[in-house]
């Protein structure tokens, strides 16, 4: 029988399968840029999961407020990073009128 903890790594476990299928399968940068994302989300999933497990005799003990701190900066950062990337993506788009990676390294003489 599963219990809890088992349960979020398999989703997390899941999402880091995701997120490795879509970053090797994707010609799209935005399609990588959410892959990235996707893989982040697990990350902070297999932290928060693993603090709450470990951190109490009970089954859902209280979270270690530096853990919780650590996910939310993480958080913020991975927005700003996909941000600043979307916005990169979109001026390569009206520079070279795609967003497909094979036709922008041929570009790259």
């Amino acid at each position: 029988m599963l219990d809890m903890l088992d349960i979020y790594l398999l989703f997390a476990l899941i999402l880091y399968l995701l997120g490795i299928y879509t970053l090797a399968s994707a010609r799209n940068m935005i399609k990588l840029v959410i892959g990235i994302e996707v893989l982040v989300a697990a990350a902070n999933l297999n932290f928060l999961a693993l603090a709450a497990f470990t951190s109490g005799p009970s089954v859902l003990g209280p979270v270690d407020p530096l853990v919780q701190d650590f996910v939310i900066l993480s958080i913020c950062v991975g927005g700003a990073i996909a941000a600043i990337a979307m916005s990169l993506i979109a001026n390569a788009y009206r520079h070279y009128g795609t967003l497909d990676i094979r036709e922008l390294r041929r570009l790259k003489g």
